[in-house]
């Protein structure tokens, strides 16, 4: 995802381990996962590529799983401050708001660094009857679309809820279309998508 300095702790932090370690080892963990997939990534491949030792990776994480966990939350963290910060910035309508979300993606989409969503990949690699993924996954996404919700609320849609997931279901879709594709060009596709919807709002969305 977006590469932001994170603002908050993360949570795991393994007594005595420092936290240039730690960070060294989750920032490997996230350009080894998000590029080669997590089950593809050994926790030597880890240590190796943030040149610390297997024992303070297990110290300050307890475990490959938990690794796992703080990549994801971190990642989620940064995206959604780069995101909503998008969003957000600046003077605009909600409906001018609504409209950066897929102009925003393209960018995302069009860094070298773009490997699709973290949560889906991880998802997908993982048992699907496996709940923590799942559960960090579902934060993140309830709170992109608690603000695209509020966004669309305020745009006067007659049910902002629907909306907001009609959205994320396209801001899905082109992730996948992109990953798969590299083709930038699938923010613009599901853009038109979401001129449908803004049909919605009224003459204000113009």
């Amino acid at each position: 995802m977006i590469a932001v300095v994170a603002a908050t702790p993360m949570m795991g932090d393994g007594p005595g381990i420092e936290s240039p370690a730690r960070e060294r080892l989750l920032e490997a963990a996230t350009r080894l996962f998000c590029r080669y997939g997590i089950n593809a990534v050994g926790v030597d491949t880890v240590v190796a590529e943030a040149g610390t030792a297997k024992a303070t990776l297990y110290k300050a994480f307890g475990s490959k799983e938990k690794l796992v966990e703080a990549v994801l939350e971190r990642e989620g963290r940064q995206w959604r401050d780069w995101f909503l910060a998008g969003l957000d910035t600046g003077e605009a309508t909600p409906v001018e708001r609504l409209r950066r979300i897929f102009p925003l993606l393209g960018e995302w989409f069009a860094q070298d660094r773009f490997y699709g969503c973290p949560f889906i990949n991880a998802i997908g690699e993982h048992d699907k009857a496996e709940d923590r993924l799942r559960a960090i996954t579902i934060a993140h996404k309830k709170a992109v679309l608690g603000r695209i919700e509020s966004l669309a609320l305020e745009a006067g849609a007659p049910d902002a809820n629907r909306l907001a997931h009609q959205l994320g279901l396209l801001i899905d879709g082109a992730i996948v279309v992109a990953m798969i594709s590299k083709d930038p060009g699938a923010a613009l596709l599901a853009a038109d998508a979401a001129d449908s919807l803004f049909v919605a709002l009224g003459s204000d969305c113009g």
